[in-house]
């Protein structure tokens, strides 16, 4: 049984630190402490919460079943302890903070690339760290701090996370401007006759059910298009789409489009990007294709964090120009 008594707050630091950076070392860099600190906090650790936690290995400190347990909460009475605590007053022209975003290279090229422009200017000192919306745990990055906002496609958010819409977006059909389809009306037939290229971080291989992830509640896009509909649309033709080419990165498309008579599925703001800079020509689906919200989203317990506030504000004021 846990000994509160014993507890002291700095060692709930120390645990954060290891758990983050699953490196002693690391760890004692990012707190300013020794290594002999370190090591002697999470023996108290141990004896307090009555567990080992870490476990040492060659490829670092590997956390215990315990430790994944009491991580997310933990996190979570830090960030409460400071606001308590009241945090200086937010100035970005003055404030010196780190970031991190996990997104798609195309939210990337369409909406980051827009916010980095933007806090050169008003927020010099504010650096941002940007991570693939891969299939790594989502949830649990953002459940223990190393992810701070997630942008993406989202069916399901859990209440302990918060969420803020960005745009609505629609698939449309991406080709070569000397496409033999660029300029005609698109058919059912004319998406069976060309194979097509597509964006996914997975499929139903690695777990995807009905082209989204399930991560600890919050359900994620893990194929940038409507796979459904465009299967239903293929089905009630009779006819069959053939995917060529599936891949995580949007930009690799125009190099997969230009010297080829293959076509993609986009959804309509990152197809308008790669066709103002990409000799690409865009086409209305022939089905209907579900609108789909871009979503920012963090954890509840931070809504009093002043500057992820207000960084969340920005991307909703980029996203509103886009």
């Amino acid at each position: 049984m846990t000994n509160f008594d014993r507890l002291d707050l700095n060692l709930l630091r120390v645990f954060r630190a290891v758990y983050l950076e699953r490196s002693v070392l690391r760890a004692a860099r990012q707190l300013n402490l020794s290594h002999s600190a370190i090591s002697h906090a999470l023996r108290r650790l141990r004896d307090t919460i009555g567990d080992e936690l870490f476990i040492r290995t060659g490829g670092g400190m590997v956390p215990t079943q315990r430790a994944h347990a009491i991580a997310p909460p933990i996190e979570r009475a830090l960030t409460l302890v400071q606001s308590v605590m009241g945090a200086p007053l937010f100035d970005p022209a003055t404030a010196s903070l780190s970031f991190t975003l996990a997104a798609t290279d195309g939210v990337n090229d369409v909406l980051i690339t827009r916010l980095s422009d933007l806090l050169s200017g008003i927020a010099p000192r504010v650096d941002l760290r940007i991570r693939p919306l891969t299939r790594l745990d989502l949830a649990e990055q953002l459940d223990v701090g190393r992810i701070d906002v997630a942008v993406g496609v989202f069916a399901c958010v859990p209440p302990r996370f918060e969420a803020r819409r960005l745009w609505s977006q629609v698939d449309v059909l991406v080709m070569r401007s000397q496409h033999p389809l660029a300029g005609k009306r698109i058919s059912i037939d004319d998406l069976a006759t060309y194979p097509l290229v597509t964006i996914s971080v997975g499929g139903e291989g690695e777990g995807a059910v009905n082209g989204f992830f399930e991560e600890r509640g919050l359900s994620r896009q893990s194929e940038m298009f409507d796979s459904e509909r465009l299967m239903t649309a293929m089905q009630a033709a009779g006819r069959a789409a053939h995917i060529r080419v599936a891949t995580p990165h949007t930009l690799a498309i125009p190099r997969l489009l230009r010297k080829t008579d293959m076509i993609s599925i986009l959804p309509r703001q990152w197809a308008e990007q790669l066709v103002g800079a990409h000799d690409l020509a865009i086409a209305p689906l022939p089905y209907q294709p579900r609108a789909t919200d871009l979503q920012a989203v963090w954890r509840a317990d931070r809504r009093h964090d002043q500057g992820l506030v207000w960084l969340i504000s920005l991307l909703a004021d980029l996203a509103a120009d886009i």
